[in-house]
């Protein structure tokens, strides 16, 4: 049985003690103040007739646990406080009491009975989530015609579950998710048909998104190095709508910059550093599948 162990109750006997004569403290040694301390010298120099310095308390009684146990006739000193002769008696009577209920635990019926009902009752919850868990399932994002897997930057998902929309996180083109039979996927890309995924048991490997053609070409012309011009405006007189707009968020909150076709056209014609930058983030088209809004970003 460790001494430390038996000092550590007889510290607990003290603030005990303590609050006897202060019942107004309601602390504990961590919050024993200086007034405190001072009090408990004037009490023990009253009860034991002995003296106790300031420091030796902030040495062995503030401190929450204890490496070394002070000398035997301090320890009289606390132990006579809390009504013992001495060290010795304290330690053969906390012995007596605590030994017996550590080797020799009575048996209750009560409380074994109790203990079997908890265990059966936390094992059925183990059960219950265990046939009911739901199981992180991880699911690639390509390109239905290429079999490519499509850039996280330029598809954005959310799940529906119960009428409610919660966004998923696509790192590396792969999705993670814990869903429930019945939930939704929704894919959304400018570049890209949106997709709605119900998910089942037998939940796919990968989802294969189709490619809007119209804004990939788009995304060619504005991330690619292409030099001829003439082509380049036919090509954007075809996919483009005669009322096109286009926004683009300047950096820094610094507001919006508008442009029509023929400006967005003229930009587009000559490829750029500032034009590589740009980053589209909303792409809608009209009957004819032309494009005829475009909301880009500056990178």
């Amino acid at each position: 049985m460790n001494p430390l162990d038996v000092f550590q109750q007889l510290k607990n006997d003290v603030l005990l003690t303590y609050q006897k004569q202060y019942p107004y403290f309601e602390g504990n040694w961590k919050t024993f103040s200086l007034q405190d301390i001072q009090n408990l010298i004037d009490l023990i120099a009253i009860e034991v007739k002995q003296t106790v310095s300031e420091k030796w308390i902030y040495t062995h009684l503030k401190v929450e646990t204890n490496d070394k146990l002070p000398r035997k006739d301090m320890l009289d000193i606390l132990s006579q406080l809390v009504g013992y002769s001495g060290w010795d008696e304290y330690v053969f009577k906390w012995k007596q009491e605590v030994a017996p209920i550590i080797a020799q635990p009575k048996r209750n019926n009560k409380v074994l009975f109790s203990v079997g009902f908890i265990g059966l009752f936390l094992m059925g919850i183990f059960i219950y989530r265990y046939l009911n868990r739901e199981e992180v399932q991880t699911i690639e994002v390509k390109n239905a015609f290429t079999e490519e897997q499509i850039n996280s930057d330029e598809v954005k998902a959310v799940m529906i579950e119960n009428n409610e929309e919660t966004p998923i996180e696509i790192v590396d083109s792969k999705i993670q998710i814990t869903a429930k039979d019945s939930a939704k996927i929704v894919l959304k890309s400018p570049y890209y048909k949106d997709k709605t995924v119900v998910l089942g048991k037998g939940n796919p490997n990968e989802i294969n998104l189709q490619p809007d053609d119209y804004a990939m070409m788009l995304k060619g012309f504005m991330k690619s190095d292409i030099k001829d011009w003439e082509t380049r405006k036919e090509q954007l007189q075809k996919i483009l709508a005669d009322d096109l707009e286009v926004l683009v968020m300047l950096k820094n909150d610094l507001g919006i910059e508008y442009f029509n076709k023929q400006e967005f056209s003229e930009k587009l014609i000559v490829p750029s550093l500032a034009l590589k930058r740009m980053k589209v983030i909303d792409i809608k088209s009209n009957d004819k599948n032309e494009i005829k809004f475009i909301r880009i970003i500056q990178e």
